[in-house]
């Protein structure tokens, strides 16, 4: 027993079919986002050179500037759009699927989606790359959700929180490998891009092959589809041992505690009284992930490191470096987070990029009259990335899993899936127009939603370090019936 009479449960090990099992749904799935997301900033000049050869091969003239700026507008734009569409399909597909089901239905889209891109130019057709984009965002949208949501419902107690945030490490690893790819001397080449866009379906095809040979989600299977002894045998391939009658009797009491949750959709999810704190912070924490500055740092990084005078040329490497150090300093982060905690990581990394928005508007606007200060401009946009990071990037899923118990799981990251989507479909739309105004000022219009996202979150989110799914619900209803009390203690002082 601890200190607050709770039974210390057994610590989990990082067992084979576990490290495993989280290795293949993050490579296959997980990748797909950072490497979508960021390979069509690198072959943008070829592309759009595609799109202008296909319109002189069907109308005999070169296409009008404007039009190639909306077809391309388009194909930018689609992915966050395509992500939206994914976040509605989450709740349906994990809970009708199962969570590994989830994952292998949503690997379809990525191979359709490679091959259309694969075959656009032999078809001399930019639709297909447009449509496709629609398509590998859809894609994204699921995974983006599922994946954390899976492999944190897989790991014990004392490693959920270290496995959870594995996801976004394979996100950088996807935007680290789309820079690589896209060098000239491998495929960012007026005939290699074809070839670069349709690699997506490579992830998608080696987890159709591995991950069937993973086990299911044990939550799932006791709590939502009440197969009590597949539950038993996912648990025990897990663990690596017989003896799982702890975990399982840990299964059956959040069964027993959250009846009133079952069959909870969206919509009943979205009236539920019982869940509308966890809701509002969990918003909040993904919206303040994508309003934190974030874009507004990668839409000027290699801006920044160009002004520094290093060469065009030697750009991309640079950018490289930065996605590595990005890489060694979340590993830092998993080392850590199980017992620094996910919240003081969150706010760490929020804290971060509140004052790191300052620096960066002011040595932005002075290095046009005092050049050497694009040197701060780069560390500073450097040290933005980090705390992004290792809060608000890689923590956000993870903390929302936690919140929230097994049934209305899926339907909150229905919710914050779609926030996240949302917000980042809206910057990408607006933030290039604003920004042609606003200049480095931009990042002031992010700075106070990523102050007040720190204050908020540092009141309301719960320390979740080596407790339970049901341990944190329990502090969490605490807190709230601890807030209604001193609000209600206000209201009768005042009368």
């Amino acid at each position: 027993m601890d200190t607050e009479g709770r039974t210390i449960p057994k610590e989990g090990k990082l067992t084979k079919t576990l490290f495993l099992t989280t290795l293949i749904s993050a490579l296959g799935s997980s990748v797909q986002y950072g490497y979508n997301f960021s390979v069509i900033n690198h072959v943008s000049e070829a592309m759009k050179s595609f799109y202008n050869e296909t319109y002189r091969y069907r109308n005999g003239i070169s296409i009008d500037s404007s039009l190639l700026m909306f077809q391309w507008g388009l194909t930018v734009s689609f992915f966050p759009l395509g992500g939206l569409l994914g976040s509605l399909l989450v709740g349906p597909l994990a809970d009708s699927c199962g969570r590994k089901g989830a994952l292998l239905a949503n690997n379809v889209l990525a191979i359709t989606s490679a091959i259309l891109m694969g075959s656009s130019t032999a078809m001399r057709s930019h639709e297909f790359i447009i449509f496709a984009r629609l398509i590998i965002g859809t894609c994204t949208g699921v995974a983006f959700s599922v994946v954390p949501m899976y492999v944190t419902e897989l790991a014990p107690t004392n490693l959920r929180e270290t496995l959870g945030m594995v996801a976004h490490l394979f996100i950088l690893f996807g935007g680290l490998l789309a820079i690589l790819f896209s060098l000239p001397q491998i495929l960012g080449t007026p005939k290699g891009w074809p070839i670069l866009l349709s690699l997506v379906g490579l992830p998608a095809l080696f987890q159709i092959i591995a991950l069937p040979f993973c086990p299911e989600s044990p939550r799932y299977l006791l709590i939502q589809r009440k197969d009590e002894e597949k539950a038993r045998q996912a648990l025990k391939k897990l663990r690596g041992q017989d003896d799982v009658e702890e975990e399982m009797e840990e299964l059956r009491q959040e069964d027993a505690t959250e009846k009133s949750e079952k069959d909870m959709d969206v919509f009943k999810f979205l009236q539920s009284e019982d869940q509308r704190w966890n809701l509002i912070t969990a918003v909040v924490l993904m919206g303040g992930q994508q309003l934190s500055g974030i874009n507004a740092a990668q839409h000027y990084m290699e801006r920044i490191f160009t002004s520094t005078r290093i060469g065009a040329a030697i750009v991309p490497y640079i950018t490289m470096t930065i996605y590595i150090l990005l890489l060694f300093t979340l590993v830092l982060a998993l080392y850590v987070v199980e017992s620094f905690g996910l919240k003081n990581l969150l706010l760490t990394g929020f804290g971060i990029c509140s004052i790191t928005c300052i620096l960066l508007t002011m040595s932005l606007e002075l290095q046009k009259t005092v050049l050497w200060l694009s040197y701060f401009s780069a560390t500073f946009v450097s040290l933005f990335l980090i705390g992004q990071c290792i809060g608000p990037d890689s923590v956000a899923n993870v903390m929302i899993s936690e919140l929230f118990l097994q049934s209305s799981r899926s339907s909150a990251f229905v919710v914050t899936g779609y926030v996240h989507w949302l917000c980042r479909f809206l910057i990408a739309v607006v933030y290039l127009h604003v920004e042609t105004y606003l200049e480095p000022y931009s990042f002031l219009f992010f700075w106070p939603l990523c102050v007040v996202s720190f204050i908020y979150l540092s009141k309301m989110i719960p320390d979740t370090r080596n407790k339970t799914f049901l341990e944190t619900q329990r502090l969490v209803a605490l807190q709230t019936a601890r807030r209604i009390l001193i609000k209600e203690l206000m209201v009768a002082s005042d009368s």
